[in-house]
């Protein structure tokens, strides 16, 4: 049996971290919705929220109700939110690492709401790994493993997109948050697989691409050259995508990452798998820095962000800019509206 249609999906905004931009950009969204067909309800302090409202004479009311509670549909000027409290004062770009928990009480607040079946997606604002590191958490490495860790499976992908010459340009990472030594080793036949795999039937069911077309970075310059390079190419990522390909999988590589982004290559694919965080998400932010959303695919879940950091510099002055959470929610409006 096919489910209805989700018509207006109810997301749910976590603020992030509370001396960044995060809060600011919920305030900024909420001021004026720019017709979103959604029903939002932001996750953060109310006073931190009312706080940075005076500071930037931003004209939002906040409408604060009970976690769970039924979320309303977006009205300009108004913004509900559940609330979660600081575990210690905040100022805008002052970090303070004794706030990291209530940063990940912020993001465990969504996730069970959207398990829960009480929101159809999740946005999130820019959070800073370092201060929730500092703050106790040592073992933390970003939202994306922190959400894999939290639903329970084994493999989720990082995809970031952006329009660009009138057509979706997507960027899938093969490793994510990894220092660039462990890369290498990262890398192998059965991850490469689970990844692609994941990327696929999310292309399919969230994106309505019944036959993705897949192009794949080489790991090394030039691809590996023949070996001469490198071999990770020779030996895990072509046997890998020749397997894949067996199965009917439409992929095309691995190519050399300083040719693979050009209009040659790029106007005949869906999506292109970087094997490493910054061989891959530069070229899409140079293409669309501002405009583009963090997307989150394996999780049962949708679960958007937005493009950026917690830009502390900018944090309480007014320069902040809310373009890349716009897309966020857009994006995520249109994920948790597909239905299959």
């Amino acid at each position: 049996m096919t489910a209805s249609p989700v018509t207006s999906p109810a997301l749910v905004l976590t603020t992030g971290e509370p001396a960044g931009i995060g809060p600011e950009l919920a305030l900024l969204a909420a001021e004026d919705w720019q017709g979103l067909a959604a029903s939002v309800v932001a996750v953060g302090d109310p006073e931190l929220l009312e706080a940075r409202a005076r500071e930037l004479s931003l004209s939002v009311t906040l409408d604060v109700c009970t976690p769970g509670e039924a979320i309303a549909p977006a009205v300009n000027g108004r913004l509900p939110v559940w609330p979660v409290g600081l575990r210690a004062p905040s100022h805008a770009g002052r970090l303070d690492p004794a706030n990291a928990g209530y940063v990940l009480e912020t993001l465990d607040v969504a996730i069970a709401a959207c398990r829960r079946g009480q929101a159809d997606a999740m946005v999130t604002a820019p959070l800073h790994k370092g201060a929730i590191i500092e703050g106790g958490h040592p073992g933390f490495t970003g939202h994306t493993e922190y959400l894999r860790d939290a639903c329970g499976v084994e493999e989720v992908v990082m995809m970031l997109a952006t329009e660009r010459d009138g057509r979706t340009f997507r960027v899938a990472l093969a490793t994510t948050h990894l220092p660039l030594q462990q890369v290498s080793a990262a890398i192998t036949p059965d991850g490469l697989t689970r990844v692609i795999r994941v990327l696929v039937s999310e292309l399919q069911s969230r994106f309505g691409i019944e036959a993705p077309r897949l192009l794949v970075c080489g790991l090394n310059p030039h691809a590996g050259e023949d070996g001469h390079l490198g071999r990770e190419e020779i030996e895990i990522i072509g046997p890998a995508l020749t397997r894949l390909r067996e199965l009917g999988i439409d992929i095309v590589g691995p190519l050399p990452a300083d040719t693979l982004f050009t209009p040659r290559h790029l106007d005949a694919a869906d999506a292109v798998l970087a094997m490493y965080h910054d061989q891959g998400l530069p070229v899409l932010k140079y293409a669309g820095f501002g405009r583009a959303a963090n997307i989150t695919l394996g999780l049962g879940m949708v679960r958007t962000s937005v493009d950026h950091g917690t830009a502390l510099d900018l944090a309480g002055s007014g320069l902040a800019d809310v373009g890349s959470l716009r897309v966020a929610l857009d994006v995520a409006r249109q994920m948790a509206t597909r239905v299959n």
